[in-house]
């Protein structure tokens, strides 16, 4: 029985998630192993609202700030070469990288 590989990637830029999700499915396709994904997975917005200063004895005013974080999911085929190939990549620090072998 062959297993699998859950990958989960997670980052706040979207520009390098979606290129270390690439870099991950064009090794499986060259490889010649099933893949399933990416997945985009909701994303998750933490908002802070703030008081901006100075707001005194007139109306309150507020500042928003918000934070994104993507997900992605992809499925692979878990062959020693690729995951092997896999585990070269080079991954930018924002983004977070989860593998799981499930059967």
């Amino acid at each position: 029985m062959v297993s699998k590989a859950r990958i989960r990637l997670w980052s706040t830029n979207i520009d390098h998630l979606n290129e270390v999700t690439s870099n991950l499915v064009d090794i499986a396709k060259k490889a010649g192993v099933r893949v399933r994904g990416p997945v985009p997975l909701p994303t998750k917005r933490l908002v802070v609202p703030l008081l901006r200063l100075p707001h005194g004895e007139g109306t309150k005013v507020y500042e928003k700030w918000e934070m994104r974080i993507h997900k992605r999911l992809v499925d692979i085929d878990a062959d020693e070469r690729v995951m092997r190939q896999i585990m070269r990549i080079r991954i930018p620090d924002d983004v977070y990288i989860e593998v799981e072998l499930v059967r």
